[in-house]
């Protein structure tokens, strides 16, 4: 999970007014930056021949190329990972379907893909802000059971080869698939490593995950509605952008300003439903959301997964925001005083839309350890390029 957060309280009336806005929009749930053409990789075709297997028609060569390699995979083959081959390219991703490999101990050992930065970052890597470093915000537990009381938020899963981690992520609107959106967005480093890596594996969305909020000791002997109300749901596709390839880092703050992706998802069991149908909502993903200082307050929501957290349930933070900014020729990040750690990276962040209903501005990208503040990437051409990518890919 790329946000390593920190926490902190400070008193923000309209800013718990946003708090309030989420879950109103999720009680409806019921059981500045790069061009377009420089912003991603754009896949020109759909997966056919081996859609339910998740495969598109050309494949890498270091990628299952037969049914007997596929078998290969699903045994394991999938953990040998030679670093200085990792697929990296946006049309090379691909992610075949493994029934039944994230079962409920599976999903509890896995540890927060946490993207770290130096407490005083500023000094450390040459960073400005505006304003102070944020007071810290002490995260709050959302109410249970999450599919009446909190955003259509959830975890995800995946391979990377030191073993299983999980983000955070959030069901949004597909204007191309309107009610019917299979889009879930997260941040980058949730399922791509950088510019030192690849491609993440096996991952997997699981929205509303451990619904009623129940101790990790329980996890693994909880009933399969309890743990995934709404199932699982399997990566077809992913999208982030050139710049978190070419420039993410795992410390440091590197590639943090577009730290954003978009993942296609379908049910682990194929139901005819989408995951917005499913679910019961989605929100919208503002593309233009004002400057830091016109917010009186952002909420970002995520399952902080690193110490004093276990990951197993959600939490929250309402904070005014400042900026943060690593590279000068990039939109600033985001910021607030946020306790959350690893694990609530690619959590969504929510301003109150001019409707009312909530509209996801940014995702948790980097944080300090020990957790004191969140920064997320301002979402604007870049991050739409990525989004309608996908979109049009899998466009009806």
């Amino acid at each position: 999970m790329s946000s390593i957060r920190r926490p902190g309280r400070r008193p923000a009336v309209a800013a718990a007014a946003v708090a309030g806005v989420l879950v109103l929009t999720a009680t409806a749930c019921s059981p500045g930056g790069e061009s377009d053409s420089a912003a991603q990789a754009r896949p020109s075709e759909r997966p056919s021949s081996a859609e339910d297997l998740g495969i598109p028609d050309k494949l890498p060569e270091d990628l299952p190329t037969s049914l007997k390699d596929l078998e290969k995979w699903r045994n394991g083959e999938w953990k040998n990972w030679d670093r200085d081959q990792w697929i990296r390219e946006g049309s090379d991703f691909v992610n075949p379907y493994i029934k039944d490999h994230w079962k409920p101990g599976r999903m509890e050992d896995a540890e927060d893909n946490g993207k770290r930065v130096p407490e005083n970052v500023e000094s450390a890597s040459g960073a400005s802000a505006t304003g102070p470093e944020p007071r810290p915000v002490e995260a709050r537990g959302v109410k249970t059971p999450y599919t009446s009381n909190a955003a259509p938020a959830g975890k995800v899963f995946m391979e990377t080869p030191q073993g299983p981690k999980v983000c955070s992520g959030t069901v949004v609107k597909d204007p191309r698939s309107p009610g019917q959106s299979n889009l879930v967005a997260t941040a980058g480093h949730c399922v791509h490593s950088g510019k030192d890596g690849g491609w993440l594996r096996n991952i997997m969305f699981v929205p509303a995950y451990n619904n009623r909020g129940l101790p990790p000791s329980q996890i693994r002997n909880a009933q399969p509605q309890d743990v995934a109300p709404y199932g699982q749901w399997w990566t077809e596709w992913a999208q982030t952008s050139d710049y978190w390839i070419k420039q993410g880092a795992q410390s440091g703050g590197g590639g943090a300003q577009q730290d954003f992706a978009v993942l296609q998802v379908r049910p682990q069991q194929r139901t005819g439903k989408s995951l917005e149908e499913t679910v019961g909502a989605a929100v919208k993903i503002n593309f233009n959301a004002p400057a830091t200082e016109r917010f009186s307050g952002l909420s970002s929501y995520g399952y902080p997964a690193a110490p004093p957290y276990d990951g197993a349930k959600m939490y929250s933070c309402t904070d005014k925001p400042g900026s943060l900014t690593i590279d000068p020729g990039q939109p600033a990040l985001y910021r607030i005083g946020c306790t959350m750690t690893g694990g609530s990276s690619g959590g969504g962040w929510f301003m109150k839309g001019e409707n009312g209903k909530a509209e996801l501005v940014s995702v948790n990208s980097i944080g300090p350890q020990p957790a004191t503040w969140l920064a997320g990437p301002r979402l604007g051409p870049t991050a739409k390029a990525v989004f309608d990518s996908i979109s049009k890919k899998f466009a009806k």
